[in-house]
């Protein structure tokens, strides 16, 4: 049977179908050695596709995984650039996954991927609320006034943030680490209400999604996640 060729890569993790649209159009998928075209359907069981020249996988079995990602990568599987990303980490992995939402560069911890993308969807979805925690440690000390700003939400970008969980875990001279949990997923949003309140940071660390923890993985590591955390994550 033949399917558009946007929902088999969407479906086997690939990229977005908007983005296999854009991969498509600059000519950097191929069916069978020939360029592909909007529109096309293959037969995942039959015939070759390519990616950048190397071939995509069309298995049905689903992976997820929990990485450390470390600082210095970007959050994705292909960069134009060359730069370091995190598909360099998880190649041993026989099917081709993708992140669920994104760490910035500069920032390390916890990244869940999957190649299931109702389950990425759920996950990210902003009616479903689900708490991302971070360790922050930044350079100056923190008034209470600030907690309660973070606490309360804060004006960034010309929107409000939802309210946030915000506490002191360590104050020292020059130095204070936080643990600020979202329920929301907006872009850099941490280091945006950090510099709202004049606070530079050090070091930003995404310790748990969820009920899920980042423990005692290492930078550059992944594990595929239990079932009791796929559980706690609301997959079964």
């Amino acid at each position: 049977m033949k399917i558009r060729l946007q929902k088999i890569l969407a479906g086997c993790g690939v990229a977005s179908r908007r983005k296999v649209e854009l991969l498509i159009k600059a000519g950097k998928i191929k069916v069978n050695e020939v360029c592909a075209k909007i529109g096309d359907k293959v037969d995942p069981q039959r015939d070759r596709i390519t990616i950048f020249d190397k071939p995509v996988a069309i298995k049905d079995e689903k992976y997820y995984v929990m990485l450390y990602k470390p600082r210095g990568y970007i959050t994705t599987m292909h960069d134009e650039r060359d730069r370091k990303n995190v598909s360099d980490l998880v190649k041993n992995i026989p099917n081709r996954i993708y992140p669920i939402g994104r760490l910035d560069k500069d920032s390390e911890g916890l990244l869940l991927m999957t190649n299931d993308g109702d389950f990425a969807n759920k996950l990210m979805h902003p009616s479903n609320h689900v708490p991302r925690t971070y360790r922050v440690t930044v350079k100056q000390h923190v008034e209470q006034d600030k907690l309660d700003k973070i606490r309360a939400g804060m004006i960034i970008d010309g929107n409000k943030t939802q309210p946030a969980q915000a506490l002191v875990v360590r104050a020292e001279e020059g130095r204070t680490v936080l643990n600020i949990t979202l329920f929301e997923g907006k872009n850099r949003q941490i280091r945006k209400i950090c510099e709202e309140l004049g606070l530079e940071v050090k070091r930003l660390k995404r310790i748990s999604i969820g009920n899920v923890k980042l423990g005692m993985l290492r930078p550059g590591s992944f594990r595929k996640l239990t079932i009791s955390e796929l559980m706690q994550l609301g997959l079964h």
